[in-house]
């Protein structure tokens, strides 16, 4: 709420369509973002007691949660402007100078304050005010404003419409934990937080593509190019769903490598998850002519079906057949989530002159069944570990004997 969100789309899309006066659109961007936050900040100055009461937090942990949710939206502003300007190398060092920072500032105050849970906290927020605060310095200075009033007007009205988009993913993401806890217990939320979070380690894989691929959508997406964008992505799903599959299928032993053996009756849950995770990656590429065009409002509209079709399914399929049916619903949610959002984004495309699909929807299909599929067989095949090792030698077969192709695809994917 104190952001609006908008470096995550919203910033995007102005930086496309702002491109000639990105300078100044950034530190007015910024100052709105310090707008709202202050103005948070004023309220729960007002009503601090009462606040700390509700959340349970004290007021010298609000008060670093402000300061780090004031200059927080300057680095990810930063940081999105880099990748969409192709400028990496000086992003991976900052993000490599501030991961260092952290814990040896962490490991420091631990070891001197008396408060060692408070001291962790400081040396967080420390760390984030010093970079958050540079890059806040520096933004600003090149773009000399705080307030136009045209691109405040343009952020508002188009992330106003999406936050219920970001709530209801929230919803989407952490709802299953809520509900086994109420319905099961809590044993049972451990397990399937263990599950859920090695399910979906394969998210930075697709986090890092979608920041890679995102500026050269809209390069080809103003060249109305979508024939290339079709390709390109045909090989990423390829990508995404491979390596989605391979980690369904060594889920007992993914557990035991995160976890350890106690955790092994979650295991069934991390390929849902797994196969959740590619089209997570699906609805965010149909997701963008949404974007592009900004026609947002129904995301806001799809992200509320889905989390309340989530809510639905877990109600009754947690109640017969436990908690792994939460992994489960959540692919169900997502796989529907993406085919929503391709019929959405097609109707947009035809209406701006554009035929072709980003990806065809006999892709989505095939990719549903495939990776259902191949859920179901790896929880069959769970305690027949030759089977599944047998599975893993014949795609590492096919990757030695298609390495060229491979190493082409990889080639092409990089070049674009």
């Amino acid at each position: 709420f104190t952001s609006l969100y908008l470096y995550n789309g919203v910033y995007d899309t102005a930086l496309a369509k702002f491109e000639d006066d990105r300078d100044r659109l950034s530190s007015s961007l910024l100052g709105l973002t310090l707008l709202i936050g202050g103005g948070f900040f004023a309220v729960y100055g007002l009503f601090h007691n009462q606040v700390n009461h509700l959340i349970g937090l004290d007021s010298r942990l609000m008060i670093l949660m402000f300061i780090e949710m004031l200059f927080t939206p300057a680095l990810n502003f930063w940081s999105e402007r880099q990748r969409f300007e192709y400028r990496y190398k000086t992003l991976v060092f900052v993000t490599f100078a501030k991961s260092l920072f952290n814990p040896l500032l962490g490991l420091y105050l631990v070891l001197t304050m008396s408060d060692r849970s408070f001291a962790r906290i400081l040396s967080a927020v420390v760390v984030e005010l010093v970079f958050d605060g540079i890059l806040f310095v520096l933004q600003m200075a090149r773009g000399k404003t705080v307030f136009i009033k045209r691109y405040w007007g343009y952020a508002v009205g188009l992330a106003l419409p999406i936050l219920p988009h970001y709530l209801s993913g929230m919803i989407l993401s952490q709802g299953d934990r809520v509900m086994i806890d109420r319905m099961v217990g809590k044993s049972e939320v451990a397990l399937y937080g263990v599950a859920y979070s090695v399910g979906m380690l394969m998210q930075i894989f697709v986090t890092a593509i979608n920041s890679a691929v995102t500026p050269w959508m809209y390069k080809q997406m103003k060249e109305r190019d979508v024939r290339s964008m079709q390709q390109t992505f045909r090989l990423l799903t390829l990508f995404v769903g491979v390596l989605c599959i391979g980690l369904m299928v060594v889920s007992p032993e993914a557990v035991l490598l995160f976890g350890s053996h106690k955790y092994i009756d979650a295991a069934p849950v991390i390929p849902p998850v797994a196969g959740s995770v590619f089209f997570i990656f699906l609805y965010t590429v149909l997701s963008f002519p949404q974007f592009y065009f900004e026609k947002t409002k129904f995301l806001m509209v799809a992200s509320i079906l889905a989390a309340a079709l989530n809510i639905g399914l877990n109600w009754v399929f947690i109640q017969i057949f436990g908690f792994v049916a939460a992994g489960y619903t959540t692919l169900t949610c997502y796989i529907a989530y993406s085919v929503g959002h391709y019929f959405v984004s097609k109707k947009i495309l035809l209406t701006n002159g554009v035929e072709e699909d980003i990806i065809p929807l006999r892709h989505i299909v095939i990719w549903a069944v495939v990776l259902t599929g191949m859920c179901l067989l790896s929880n069959l095949l769970f305690h027949d570990r030759l089977i599944r090792l047998a599975i893993i030698l014949i795609f590492a077969l096919v990757a030695i004997l298609k390495r060229r192709d491979i190493l082409a695809l990889l080639k092409t994917i990089r070049g674009k």
